[in-house]
């Protein structure tokens, strides 16, 4: 059951990201769905987490993963229907699970109703709903802004001869956050979808949401080229803030707590980052801006410990911090770091202070799976060489039979299940004590047993290079949490006049007290403090 049922639930709330299409299949087709979903919720409940945060499951031309909706008001008959929806929705709440689902502002598909009636002319009633343009003097896009995924931003239409606006893919196009109407029809979306009893949305690319309005030319360096996180015109404009308290007053208009958890680009400065918080004692933006850091870092202390230093006295007074280990656009972390690695990342991810994110069977230490050319789902493989995400984004394993568990088997998987299935797989974990599974279960047990760990503050402590250390004290409460993040045994001390008591260790086989601490290569350590009797 959830740590915290109250207003402020989701300040120390465990988020665990649903990828619909590989979570569970129900239906023999070989694609997950809603009701798969709701069969597994038991499951999710008995792990621990607070919250599910649904991917998209709306109409879609599927051109991009469900990220190009035809209807922000329905549901995919790939994954159901909205009488599925609100049958998940409740068992959710009876399991007490909350629920939130992906809000993607930013675009729509090429053939959602809005744009076929923009493209049809320029005089067209929905025309600014889009961003559209004339072509430069040499009749090419109107400026030197690139697609999220590869080339220009612009495609030209040849009907009405003007250029519309793309971030991400041509079959995507960015609708114009500055028409009021634009705004009032996303608020009304929001609205169908919270009278339905979600909890609240994780809203996708909050910074692209405003465009410089005399769409400059991004400054290049001498190569020609810009960073996205740090551009001065396509996306990080002012009045982004403004449309994100726009959306903030629509989940505060509903009782019990509505949340927006906002994505933004994934390497912002954290200056840029907390300011979607708002302000201290005016905090009116977003609940939990996503923090992406932990994704890009090194797996070494100096650098580990100096953002979360940094990103930790950022966050606005009152405000709680936001930590991302893995999601459906990047290497998951058993490839990235290494097997050993994960585990103590998950022992990182679940003792910072705050709100993390889960992925979907990181709790297993589920690896990417190499997909093969005739199986290649996902339209950037082809845009970006080596980009593509499928391998993140395979069926959940929930036992060893050949395919997983996750759909009947005599049906074939929309992505393979991969090799390894007898030791990473729900139904084996379960019996091993020292298992991901059993990690990632006992420490959300403590986390949700022990206040320091949920609502304390923290502190970095100065360790021999090669190990982060932190505290996390409430009141008399205190733990510490270390981490190896060598491949070498290191000792970390421990203050005078105290002991640690081990509460858990990633390799799951301490127990006792101890006066200093012994990491062995990789390990991640939780200890409570104690002064020496």
């Amino acid at each position: 059951m959830p740590c915290d049922t109250g207003h402020d639930w989701w300040r120390s709330a465990v988020i665990y990201q649903v990828y619909p299409r590989s979570f569970a299949d129900s239906n023999g087709d070989g694609v997950g769905d809603l009701p798969g979903i709701t069969s597994r919720l038991p499951y999710l409940a008995d792990l621990g987490v607070d919250a599910i945060w649904l991917s998209p499951f709306y109409p879609s031309a599927h051109e991009d993963g469900g990220y190009d909706i035809i209807d922000f008001r329905d549901v995919d008959p790939l994954f159901g229907n909205l009488d599925d929806f609100d049958a998940l929705v409740a068992r959710a709440k009876r399991l007490g699970l909350r629920v939130l689902v992906d809000l993607v502002p930013n675009h729509t598909s090429r053939h959602h109703p809005w744009f076929l009636e923009s493209r049809a002319s320029r005089t067209a009633a929905r025309r600014n709903w889009y961003i559209w343009a004339d072509p430069a003097k040499d009749g090419g896009p109107p400026n030197n802004w690139r697609a999220v995924t590869g080339g220009s931003a612009w495609t030209l239409d040849e009907a009405t001869g003007q250029y519309y606006m793309h971030s991400f893919f041509a079959a995507q196009p960015d609708l114009n956050w500055r028409n009021p109407n634009v705004r009032e029809a996303m608020a009304e979306i929001m609205r169908f979808w919270l009278d339905r009893g979600i909890d609240g949305f994780r809203v996708d690319m909050i910074d692209y949401l405003l465009k410089d309005e005399a769409l400059r030319d991004e400054p290049v360096d001498d190569k020609g080229w810009y960073d996205h996180p740090l551009a001065k015109y396509q996306l990080n404009q002012w009045g982004v803030v403004d449309i994100m308290r726009g959306l903030r007053r629509v989940v505060d208009g509903y009782p019990g707590a509505r949340i927006l958890l906002g994505e933004v680009e994934s390497r912002l400065p954290i200056d840029v980052l907390v300011r979607y918080y708002g302000t201290a004692g005016q905090l009116d933006v977003l609940h939990l801006p996503f923090n992406f850091w932990l994704l890009f870092l090194p797996w070494q202390s100096a650098a580990l410990e100096r953002f979360i230093t940094d990103y930790d006295a950022a966050v606005p007074e009152g405000a709680v911090p936001n930590w991302v280990l893995g999601n459906h656009d990047v290497p998951r972390p058993a490839t990235r770091l290494g097997v050993a690695q994960a585990r103590a990342a998950m022992v990182l991810l679940l003792t910072l202070r705050g709100a993390p994110v889960v992925y979907y069977g990181d709790e297993l230490g589920m690896p990417n799976v190499p997909i093969p050319p005739e199986r290649i789902q996902d339209p950037w493989s082809a845009a970006l060489p080596g980009g593509g995400r499928d391998p993140a984004r395979t069926p959940m394993r929930w036992n060893g039979g050949p395919t997983a568990g996750f759909c009947p088997e005599h049906a074939v998987p929309w992505l393979p299940v991969g090799d390894g299935l007898e030791t990473v797989n729900v139904e084996d974990q379960r019996q091993d004590p020292r298992s991901m599974l059993a990690l990632t279960k006992a420490l959300l047990t403590l986390r949700r047993a022990r206040p320091a760990l949920r609502d304390g503050s923290l502190r970095c402590i100065q360790g021999p290079p090669g190990i982060i250390a932190f505290s996390r004290v409430l009141h008399e409460e205190r733990f510490l949490v270390a981490l190896n993040t060598t491949d070498g045994t290191l000792d970390m001390p421990l203050p005078p006049g105290t002991v640690g008591v081990v509460r858990l260790s990633s390799a799951m086989d301490r127990t006792g007290t101890c006066s200093a601490l012994r990491l062995r290569a990789h390990e991640a350590c939780v200890l409570e403090w104690v002064h020496r009797s």
